[in-house]
């Protein structure tokens, strides 16, 4: 309802707008082995970007977003912080821009504006004519802390005009979007489907800094927040504990806290989350290092997508469980996950088409672990089914399953 109560698309040739997976440089930043800012410890580099374009190029990865690859970092909170158009010293972004073309792989911009509305409407139509230029065609906007000028808000008129401004002028220059801190979702990817997806909701990130998210949020947001459209929750994390990442530095809250701070699920509800919370630019969120280490596990994202043919709720209840399964082509994908309850929950496949054989690819908690307890562990089976049979899917405490379904016959 909410989505047609708007204008059909006021973009004629859509051919631009191509739905994606993506991974990037973000995730150091916010569990501190990195910072967004020039210097040492920076993020964004030539060499990083680089490094990440070669992981999405052999993984089928459709994207990568580079955050902290424009100078002014350094001058977070000021007025006038960015130009969205200077790179940051160490980042060539037109080399890096021409190797993600020659490798077949989309360059993702980001544009955090600190809440400078003025300064980023002033640079925006020259910024994303030199995207355009360098043929970047989708664009990550951030909108932390307090709006610029103050006594204006995230939600209020005054940014309602501004996404809207924006959301136009990405059109013109056809660039897709995905925008954080944003205001929520009005049905306006139906005028605009280059408005792709959207944060609005307690994200990935508060698990690196902070106590997180339960494991029952994941849960509930389905049955809530998704109702309005697209979900930019950024899922994949399979180093859950940071154990990978030691040398981590507490950039906005205590060490302690920091320390304690962690991802409450299983390495397998990850990727189960990948399925459950759909966004058409979905982010495998953790470091490529981590991918490489569980390249098993890796596999079914690479074996996934963010463009669905059918999508279908099987089973769930809010803030308990979901069980999603979503078709591409002859392909089934089913992410299945659990708050604190372990539980184990009997699904029909009939919706796989009648009178064939699929080889199901399972992606579980290994037994014994929980979220708690060797949350990594996973194992991974197959055995053919078809749509006669049911399957009983088991979710250890705070994990999950997922599952790949493929046509054998």
């Amino acid at each position: 309802m909410i989505l047609n109560l708007n204008e059909p698309s006021k973009i004629e040739d859509t051919s631009w707008i191509k739905p994606m997976q993506y991974i990037g440089i973000w995730w150091e930043f916010h569990i501190g082995t990195k910072e967004w800012k020039e210097g040492p410890r920076q993020g964004a580099t030539t060499k990083s970007a680089k490094k990440y374009i070669d992981f999405a190029a052999n993984h089928n990865i459709g994207g990568v977003v580079v955050e902290g690859w424009n100078s002014g970092w350094d001058k977070w909170g000021q007025k006038d912080a960015f130009d969205h158009i200077t790179p940051a010293k160490g980042y060539d972004l037109e080399e890096v821009a021409k190797y993600a073309a020659d490798n077949n792989v989309s360059l993702i911009m980001h544009n955090e504006t600190g809440g400078d509305i003025p300064s980023y409407e002033k640079y925006m139509d020259q910024a994303f004519k030199l995207y355009q230029k360098l043929g970047i065609h989708a664009l990550k906007t951030g909108y932390a802390g307090g709006i610029f000028p103050r006594g204006e808000h995230h939600h209020g008129q005054f940014m309602v005009n501004h996404y809207r401004h924006v959301v136009e002028m990405a059109a013109k220059y056809e660039i897709v979007l995905d925008a954080h801190e944003p205001i929520k979702p009005t049905g306006i990817r139906r005028t605009w489907p280059n408005m792709m997806t959207r944060e609005g909701v307690k994200g990935m990130e508060w698990n690196g800094w902070s106590d997180g998210n339960p494991p029952n949020h994941t849960l509930i947001l389905p049955f809530t927040r998704m109702l309005g459209g697209p979900l930019d929750y950024t899922p994949g994390i399979f180093d859950v504990k940071y154990e990978n990442s030691p040398n981590r530095v507490a950039w906005n809250t205590t060490a302690e806290i920091m320390n304690e701070a962690r991802v409450h699920t299983t390495l397998v509800k990850q990727l189960a989350l990948s399925i459950i919370l759909y966004s058409p630019l979905q982010m495998a969120s953790d470091l490529v290092e981590n991918y490489e280490k569980e390249l098993k596990a890796f596999k079914f994202l690479e074996s996934s997508t963010a463009d669905w043919d059918e999508s279908i709720m099987l089973n769930g209840k809010i803030g308990q469980f979901a069980i999603t399964a979503r078709k591409k082509g002859t392909e089934w994908l089913l992410g299945a996950a659990t708050d604190e309850t372990g539980r184990a929950v009997s699904i029909s496949l009939d919706f796989l088409e009648p009178n064939k054989v699929y080889k199901a690819t399972i992606y579980a908690d290994a037994p014994g672990s929980t979220y708690l307890l060797a949350p990594t562990k996973y194992v991974v089976t197959e055995k053919n089914v078809t749509s006669t049979e049911a399957l009983l899917i088991q979710m250890n405490s705070g994990g999950g399953t997922a599952i790949h379904f493929e046509v054998l016959q």
